[in-house]
């Protein structure tokens, strides 16, 4: 019978191991998800403030020259940091 109990104690723990994962795993991805809103939301802005807003809507991201993109960048580090994010 002891035999029994192990293993089902075993498949108890395996089971509970297996939640928490999963919602460690949730918890990250809901952070990774706030993180990437945040960045989105000052791309935006930077974006506007350089007058670029209405070209990005109309044609995307990836119409803008790699030097328009490397500023976008550069401004959203400096706020990252600023923000100690």
């Amino acid at each position: 019978m002891e035999g029994k109990e192990v293993k089902n104690g075993v498949k108890s723990a395996k089971k509970n191991i297996n939640g928490m994962k999963k919602k460690i795993n949730q918890n990250v991805r809901k952070a990774r998800d706030k993180r990437s809103d945040l960045i989105e939301d000052l791309k935006m802005e930077i974006a506007s403030e350089l007058g670029l807003i209405e070209q990005v809507k109309n044609e995307g991201w990836q119409s803008l020259s790699p030097k328009t993109s490397g500023q976008i960048g550069g401004k959203l580090s400096q706020r990252l940091r600023k923000m100690g994010k």
